[in-house]
Formats: C-alpha cells, structure tokens, sequence
C-alpha cells in the first residue's frame, strides 16, 4: 500500500493525525531529500505524541532518480507499507510523485492521498481576488524564449493565475510583469505560515519599486489578478445622443439594433 503525505509548509502544528498513524506504521519512507524528512519525523515525535519505526528505510524519490526508484522498489509497493512525502505540502504538486501515481494506476497497486497542508490553496484563500474561477501554474520556466511565452499565456489568461517563485527570481518576475502591464493586481505571500509569513498586495509597478531595495527571502506565491475583460459598448440611446453626422450616427445605430442603415438615416433626417 502507498500513502501520499501532506506535509506542513511551515508550522508543524498543521500535521494532521492521519499523517501521524500513517507514519507509525510505514516500513519505507520515499522522500524528496530523506535529510529533511528525517528532521521533520523528529520534530513531531518531540510535539506530539508520536513514534515512527526506527528501523523504517529511507530512500530519495526526485525528479532526477524518480523512474529509476520506481523500478527498484516495485515490489515493495504492493508488499510493504509506503510512505511518500515532499519536502513540503501536498504531494504531487510540483513535484515528482505524478509518476508513482501513474505508476500505481497502471499496475493495479492501492495508493490512497491524504488531505493537507497546501501553499497555493492557502494563499489564494488570503487573496480576496474576486473568484472568476483560478489555474495554478506551479514554477514559469526560468529563462529564454519558454519563460516570455509561458508569462506572456498566463498574463492574458481569463483566470487568476497562482505561481510559485523563489526568493532570488522574485524581483525579475516583478519587473517582467510591470514591463507587460504595469497596473496589473498582484497578491504576494512570502514564507506561509511561519514565523515571517508576509502579504503584499498592490499594482505589479508599485510592488516592484517596494521590492527593488528589498531583502527578498523565503519561499513565494505570486497570484496574478485575471485579464479584464471588461469591454465599454455604446447603448442606443448613448448613440443618439453623439453628435454627428447622421450618415454615421445611422450606421451604429444599425449595428446595435435590427433597423436598417437607410431606415435610421431617414429617422434622423426627419428630426432635424
């Protein structure tokens, strides 16, 4: 059986019990980087009370080694209790666990997922961007020409946009941004539910002058308020009251209602 873990993103506090008796009982723990996982088992077995397996094996599973784990450990997925986590979060958004569950699926192997902790979910609750409905991206690419056309999309996307960005990329996506629509609505969380959670939220332009002599750290989630689609459309009656010509008072009269350019011209010219 394998579990797909959430873990917390920053306060251990918000590790839910399902995790803890999921983590007393595993026999193999497959981790994004096995150091922090092994830290984060410590600290909870010092909070709560809680034990997990001292004789349990850790083994790296990342976007580098993950299909070739996958071969190595097929057995035990169906054999033995398997754990997966991330660093931080829940598993299989952005990150390498996609493929277990592809892998399960195809083989017939039980997996479950458990609900938890999530940074993009966490930070467009906080928004209070109007819900027009939402797309989470994960990471732009970092350069060339596969990062302007990725930006370029979710700039002029219907829907709000949720990114993540690290610390030392931050101020550039701010700058692209301000470059592409200066009085864009953006919403920035840094570092979520730790110590130094912060929100910012302001025109891409503003935030970029706050942040160009700031000392950006933590981790970020960048939300990007949906295009406006917002289109301004003369009303008949705001056309009748234009003055102009009546040639071409008579044709947008024509366009916005189901009277013919000659009958409206000879409307006018009887008002005159």
């Amino acid at each position: 059986m394998l579990t797909f873990i959430p873990t917390p993103i920053g306060n251990p506090q918000d590790i839910t019990i399902r995790a803890l008796r999921s983590f007393e009982k595993a026999q193999l723990f497959l981790c994004e980087d096995t150091r922090e996982t092994k830290r984060l088992l410590e600290i909870l077995s010092q909070r709560f009370d809680f034990t997990y397996p001292k004789d349990a094996i850790f083994l790296s599973f990342h976007a580098h080694n993950g299909k070739e784990r996958i071969t190595e450990i097929s057995a035990l997925l169906k054999e033995q209790e398997v754990i997966f986590v991330s660093d931080a979060g829940m598993p299989i958004i952005s990150d390498p666990g996609q493929i277990l569950v592809e892998y399960c699926q195809l083989h017939g192997i039980p997996y479950d997922v458990l609900p938890g902790a999530c940074a993009f979910v966490t930070a467009y609750a906080s928004s209070g961007f109007k819900d027009v409905g939402f797309s989470f991206y994960g990471f732009l690419p970092h350069k060339g020409k596969d990062r302007d056309e990725a930006l370029s999309g979710v700039m002029n996307h219907d829907k709000n946009i949720v990114l993540y960005e690290s610390p030392h990329r931050l101020l550039k996506l701010l700058e692209e941004i301000s470059s592409l629509d200066g009085e864009r609505e953006l919403f920035l969380a840094k570092e979520l539910t730790k110590k130094f959670q912060r929100y910012y939220k302001n025109e891409a332009k503003k935030l970029f002058e706050e942040f160009v002599d700031f000392n950006i750290r933590g981790e970020w989630v960048v939300i990007i308020k949906a295009k406006s689609n917002i289109s301004k459309s003369l009303k008949l009656e705001d056309i009748l009251l234009l003055d102009i010509a009546p040639k071409i008072k008579a044709k947008l009269l024509a366009k916005v209602s189901d009277i013919s350019v000659k009958e409206w011209y000879n409307r006018l010219s009887r008002e005159e």
